[in-house]
């Protein structure tokens, strides 16, 4: 198997499925505001679906790109040493998300003016 598949594989499309999970998150806090439980829950899946989407056929290969191409420019520079960064970095950016989504509450993942109001 090739370096580049082993990281697309086993590290760059799982830190985009996660980042969906916090999109996830974010749709069930908004969708709090809709009072029938039948549209919230439609308003949650169809938000999901688009959302997988985006991840899949967007998110995922953007990321792969980008990888591929810093791995090119490591190369160059500083040897591999510049993608582990990159790969480093993305996984500390996943991590402090997640603790804001988990630990504060999503409400600090979004600008205030997006907030549900304080009576939801």
């Amino acid at each position: 198997m090739k370096k580049t598949s082993v990281v697309a594989n086993y590290y760059i499309l799982p830190c985009c499925i996660l980042l969906l999970n916090l999109c996830v998150g974010l749709v069930s806090y908004k969708a709090r505001m809709i009072d029938d439980p039948l549209l919230q829950t439609a308003a949650v899946m169809g938000m999901v679906l688009f959302g997988g989407s985006i991840v899949g056929f967007v998110m995922a290969p953007a990321i792969g790109t980008l990888v591929g191409t810093l791995r090119r420019g490591s190369r160059r520079g500083m040897g591999e040493l510049g993608e582990i960064l990159f790969l480093l970095c993305l996984g500390l950016l996943v991590y402090w998300l997640y603790y804001r989504m988990y630990i504060l509450g999503p409400e600090y993942l979004l600008p205030r003016e997006w907030r549900n109001p304080r009576h939801l």
